[in-house]
């Protein structure tokens, strides 16, 4: 199932050189196509099942890039449910610049 119509793949293409992706997970046609993603994967983590566990579904993933495919952006097979977990390991790079602050106290005894 593919919801892609060339104005709104015209128009992600727009929002990614504006380096505002986002705006396409607002739209109507994602919000279809990660309702039946989530409905075909039984709201589990797709990876965490690959691998004998489990674990709830926290997010759809696209397993082709937004960025680099956009065309294939509401493409049903390119999509997996993921936990938060394992959506980060798929993701390092949006982590990569994060540091956990350091506990700093200015009283000093």
């Amino acid at each position: 199932m593919n919801l892609m119509t060339p104005l709104l793949l015209a128009q992600l293409k727009q929002w990614i050189a504006e380096d505002t992706v986002w705006k396409f997970y607002k739209t109507k046609e994602w919000r279809i196509i990660r309702g039946k993603a989530r409905k075909r994967d039984n709201n589990e983590c797709q990876k965490h099942k690959r691998r004998g566990g489990q674990a709830a579904m926290d997010m759809v993933h696209h397993k082709q890039h937004v960025k680099d495919h956009p065309e294939l952006a509401l493409l049903l097979s390119n999509t997996e449910s993921l936990c938060n977990a394992c959506h980060n390991e798929e993701h390092p790079e949006k982590l990569a610049g994060y540091k956990k602050p350091k506990f700093t106290n200015e009283e000093r005894w």
